[in-house]
């Protein structure tokens, strides 16, 4: 059972979307909002999977 996120949907979402913008990286945009960069880093691969229609990034594909 997953734990239950002490940050809301909306947040998560535009923190995600954040590290999508040209020139920003999720450590920087994690340092910024206080967030842990690697549970931002999940974040922001469900989000590139939603984007591209359910399929896994490259750069997870590789891993």
């Amino acid at each position: 059972m997953a734990r239950q996120s002490k940050y809301p949907e909306e947040f998560r979402s535009q923190a995600a979307a954040s590290v999508l913008d040209p020139g920003r990286t999720i450590r920087d945009v994690g340092r910024e909002l206080g967030v842990n960069h690697e549970t931002l880093r999940n974040r922001v691969e469900r989000l590139r999977q939603e984007r591209d229609g359910g399929r896994p990034s490259d750069l997870a594909a590789r891993a």
